[in-house]
């Protein structure tokens, strides 16, 4: 018992919390507190998703190991030319395309060091570039179902493919992009908050396996291609993609492939996650999200959706929010639904369990050095999520 001592004081504190949420859940299911027949929904609707999950941050993370990221981010400050508003414009681009093709987890995890690191090299303020990958880590995650979790199971719900969800919800998207760079520029990017005119731009970034580099963004391309353009499942995408990576780091560089690659952590708290929702929604919080909520379906109706979604996810979580709140909807009601949907997905910003992407950047950040202000964060933070959920729902109502 001894020799697991060191292992068990090396587990993050994340770790405990994603294995006591996966045995409270499976307590709840053993003691009949949650019914047979609702752990067996959850199991199914999980499971794909689960898939798709460890899959694309397996992609994500020999994608980092190959330096897509570094030379995409090289060549962001190299284009840059010195300027903090053309800098700043790229950032933004870089942020939330990693967001909406390859999903928030892996804006946090992987993206934030990078930035991180880039603001070292070229000597500027990191608060701005970390704040811009935790804020559009949620902001830009609406456009497409492998964006988020939550997209995947509001797809489902609708009946969308990937290319009918970025069509009903381009303009909420936009109008969150819009509302995030607002806020952006306004607390950490304009002259006086970034302490400097200008910047050195770095040299580019020269790979150090260039045949590991285009495999990995090919197949990263090759993914979001197949998500967009055929009716592959999502998890069976991701894991194509995935294989590809792994079989090109197998003959070029085996040692990079370690078991520490599968996001074990996330692995184990989804699935605990989703029993512990679903056994607090068979015991009332189904009626409560119902009556708060409401029926309406129109205008009125999507509004109530999202702040109720919003305010939730920042007590609680988006993702257990976005469960409850998923039933109580009525079925017909898709507006309403996807108004849910942009309040669990841009609203989780204040508090920094709102998400677990916001979770994963505090993580980094602490990791890397930085001292985020929590005070001044939330407050900013407070503002871009009532902002921008306003303005996001206006749109989706606009082109409903």
């Amino acid at each position: 018992m001894l020799a697991y001592w060191p292992t068990v004081r090396r587990l993050h504190p994340l770790d405990w919390v994603a294995a006591a949420l996966l045995t409270c859940g499976l307590l709840l299911l053993a003691t009949g507190l949650l019914p047979t027949a609702s752990a067996g929904a959850a199991v199914s609707r999980i499971a794909p998703l689960l898939a798709f999950l460890g899959t694309v941050i397996v992609l994500a993370e020999l994608t980092s190991a190959a330096e897509v990221f570094d030379v995409v981010a090289a060549g962001v400050a190299r284009a840059g030319r010195g300027s903090y508003p053309v800098l700043f414009l790229l950032c933004v681009a870089f942020a939330a395309g990693t967001t909406t093709t390859l999903n928030l987890d892996t804006t946090a995890v992987l993206l934030t060091p990078v930035m991180l690191a880039l603001a070292t090299r070229v000597g500027i303020a990191p608060l701005p570039l970390a704040m811009t990958t935790v804020w559009l880590a949620n902001t830009a995650s609406l456009l497409l179902p492998v964006s988020n979790l939550t997209n995947l199971l509001a797809a489902e719900r609708v009946a969308l493919s990937p290319a009918g969800l970025a069509r009903v919800m381009w303009a909420p998207q936009l109008a969150a992009l819009l509302a995030t760079m607002a806020c952006l520029w306004g607390f950490y990017w304009r002259r006086g908050r970034r302490g400097a005119d200008g910047y050195t731009p770095p040299p580019a970034h020269r790979p150090g396996d260039r045949v590991l580099f285009r495999v990995c963004g090919l197949a990263c391309a090759g993914f979001l291609l197949a998500t967009l353009l055929t009716g592959l499942p999502l998890w069976a995408a991701s894991g194509t993609a995935a294989l590809v990576a792994v079989a090109a780091f197998a003959v070029r560089r085996p040692e990079a492939l370690r078991a520490s690659l599968v996001p074990w952590r996330l692995l184990v708290m989804v699935p605990g996650m989703f029993l512990v929702v679903q056994t607090v929604d068979a015991h009332g919080l189904h009626r409560v999200l119902a009556s708060a909520i409401g029926a309406d379906g129109g205008v009125l109706g999507m509004f109530r959706a999202s702040a109720v979604g919003a305010g939730l996810s920042n007590l609680l979580n988006n993702l257990p929010v976005y469960l409850a709140g998923e039933a109580a909807v009525p079925v017909a009601n898709h507006q309403q639904l996807l108004s849910l949907l942009i309040g669990t997905n841009i609203g989780p910003l204040i508090t920094p369990w709102a998400s677990l992407a916001t979770l994963l950047w505090y993580e980094r950040c602490r990791s890397a050095g930085l001292r985020v202000p929590l005070r001044g964060v939330a407050g900013t933070s407070a503002v871009l999520a009532v902002g921008g959920v306003l303005l996001a729902t206006s749109a989706l109502a606009l082109t409903s």
